[in-house]
C-alpha cells in the first residue's frame, strides 16, 4: 500500500454515515467545544466538516465523549431525579450545584462555563442533550430555554458608576440593574430579566458582604428586587456538613412571593460535624491510582502527595518568619479528629492550609484530589479526568454539594407549594457566624 493510500485509509469517507461521532457530536455541541475537547484548532474542525474526512482517531475520542449520552426526549435526568422543574447552570464549574439541584427533582437544560478544564470534568459527569455554551457574555437571551430555576456561582466584582452618569447626564432615569453593567452579575440579571425563571440560588464568597464598603452586596439585592424577586440570603458554614471551615453567602430568590423560610432547612449545628476521618483514605479502601497504591496488601496514599524535605523546611521557616512578625500566616498540618480550613483554588501550590500529619518520622502530606472531592461532598462515583493541578483549582473553586442540596430541597418544596416542616429544625439564626435577615428585612448579624 503506497503513503498517500495508507494516509486516506486513516480518513473518513466524505459521505458520513447516521451514526458518524463527529456528525452526532455536530448535532450536540458547537464547533469551538469540539475543537477544545480534542485541542484542536477550531480551522481544523471547520475543515474537517466541510471535507467530511475526520481522522478516526478523532471520531474515536468523539465517541468517548458520546458515550453514556442520554438522547433527546428522554426524560430521566442522571443521579435519579424525579424531572419535576428544570434549571439552567451558570458559572457551572465542575457541576457541583447540578449535582445537588437533580438529586432534588430538577433536570437541567442549560448549562454556561468557560474554562476547558472544568468542561472536560463536567463533561465526564454529566451526560446532556445540550451543549456546554462558553463565555455567557456572548450568549443571548433567546438562546437560553425557558426554565423554572436559575442557578449561579458567580465572581465578585465592584460595580462602576459609569454606566449610571451617562444617564444622569442625559437626564435619563436609571435602576440599580443600570449600576451592574460590565459586570458578570449584569448577565444573570439580564437572563433574569428575560426569561423570569420562578426562582433562583446565587452564591458567592462570604465577603460579598461587605465587599466595596457594603455598595456591592446592596447593589445586587436591589436590583433582583427591582426585577421583582423576594430575596432570601445567609451565610452558611460548610462545617456542619463536611471537615471544613467553608462561609459561603446564598442568595435564594423567587418571583410568585412563594414561601421560603431558611429555618426550616436543617443544617446540623456547626459543632457536630464530621471530622477529616470521615474523607482520608483508608487501609481497606480499594486502590484509586494515581491516588492510592497497594502496599503490602493494604491501601496506601502515593508517595507524591508527601511534601519534600525542601518544601517543608522552605514553609516552617516562612511560617517562623511570619510568627515572629506578628502575621497570622502558618501551615496548617491537621489530623483525622480535625476540621480542614477553607480548600482554595490555590492548593496545587503547596498545600500549606490543608497537611495531613503523617507522624514524627514523615513530612506531612498533601490531600489527593478524592480527598478534595470527598472534602466538597462528592460521592466516590465522581470522575476526576484532569491533572492533578487542575483537579485542585477545580475542588478548590466548587461548591459544597451537601450544602446546596438542602437549599435545592427547599427550593423546590417551595415551588411545589410544601415549604419544608422538619422537626426540630435545627439551624438556628443565633449560630456563631449565621447572618439573617430581620423582620424589617435589615441585616442583623449574630454574635
Amino acid at each position: 500500500m503506497s503513503l498517500a493510500a495508507g494516509r486516506k485509509a486513516d480518513i473518513l469517507p466524505l459521505m458520513l454515515p447516521e451514526n458518524d461521532a463527529f456528525k452526532r457530536a455536530r448535532e450536540i455541541f458547537n464547533q469551538e467545544t469540539i475543537a477544545d475537547y480534542l485541542d484542536k484548532n477550531i480551522r481544523t474542525i471547520r475543515r474537517w466538516e466541510k471535507s467530511g474526512e475526520v481522522p478516526k482517531m478523532a471520531q474515536v475520542a468523539l465517541s468517548e465523549l458520546l458515550k453514556g449520552r442520554k438522547e433527546v426526549g428522554e426524560d430521566q435526568a442522571p443521579y435519579g431525579s424525579r424531572n419535576n422543574f428544570t434549571f439552567i447552570d451558570l458559572f457551572a464549574g465542575i457541576g457541583g450545584t447540578r449535582l445537588a439541584f437533580e438529586s432534588a427533582g430538577g433536570k437541567c437544560v442549560f448549562t454556561s462555563e468557560w474554562d476547558k478544564f472544568s468542561c472536560q470534568t463536567y463533561r465526564e459527569n454529566h451526560k446532556d442533550d445540550h451543549e456546554i455554551n462558553g463565555d455567557i457574555t456572548k450568549v443571548h437571551e433567546r438562546d437560553i430555554p425557558d426554565h423554572d430555576v436559575l442557578v449561579a456561582g458567580f465572581p465578585c466584582q465592584p460595580f462602576s458608576l459609569a454606566g449610571v452618569s451617562k444617564k444622569n447626564s442625559l437626564g435619563r432615569a436609571h435602576g440599580f440593574l443600570d449600576e451592574t453593567q460590565g459586570t458578570l452579575f449584569f448577565d444573570i440579571a439580564r437572563i433574569i430579566k428575560a426569561k423570569q425563571p420562578r426562582a433562583f440560588l446565587l452564591e458567592n464568597v462570604k465577603n460579598l458582604r461587605s465587599h466595596d464598603k457594603g455598595k456591592t452586596f446592596t447593589v445586587i439585592k436591589n436590583a433582583l428586587k427591582e426585577l421583582g424577586y423576594s430575596v432570601h440570603d445567609r451565610i452558611v458554614d460548610a462545617k456542619c456538613l463536611v471537615p471544613q471551615h467553608r462561609e459561603r453567602i446564598f442568595l435564594v430568590g423567587f418571583r410568585d412571593g412563594e414561601v421560603f423560610d431558611w429555618d426550616a432547612l436543617f443544617f446540623p449545628q456547626v459543632d457536630e460535624g464530621p471530622t477529616l476521618s470521615s474523607i482520608l483514605h483508608k487501609p481497606a479502601e480499594t486502590p484509586e491510582e494515581p491516588y492510592t497504591v497497594t502496599f503490602r496488601k493494604k491501601t496506601k496514599v502515593a508517595d507524591k502527595y508527601t511534601l519534600s524535605d525542601h518544601l517543608w523546611g522552605y514553609l516552617q521557616a516562612y511560617a517562623e518568619k511570619h510568627r515572629q512578625q506578628g502575621n497570622g500566616f502558618g501551615c496548617s498540618v491537621v489530623g483525622p479528629t480535625d476540621t480542614a480550613r477553607t480548600l482554595s483554588a490555590r492548593y496545587h501550590k503547596d498545600g500549606s492550609e490543608i497537611l495531613i500529619d503523617q507522624g514524627k518520622r514523615k513530612n506531612p502530606r498533601r490531600l489527593t484530589p478524592r480527598e478534595c472531592a470527598r472534602l466538597m461532598g462528592f460521592p466516590d462515583t465522581f470522575k476526576i479526568p484532569v491533572s492533578d493541578t487542575q483537579a485542585y483549582r477545580q475542588f478548590g473553586n466548587s461548591v459544597v454539594v451537601p450544602v446546596v442540596e438542602k437549599i435545592a430541597e427547599g427550593i423546590a418544596a417551595s415551588l411545589r407549594g410544601e415549604p419544608l416542616m422538619l422537626p426540630d429544625t435545627a439551624f438556628q439564626s443565633n449560630l456563631p457566624g449565621m447572618v439573617a435577615e430581620d423582620k424589617d428585612g435589615l441585616l442583623a448579624a449574630s454574635a
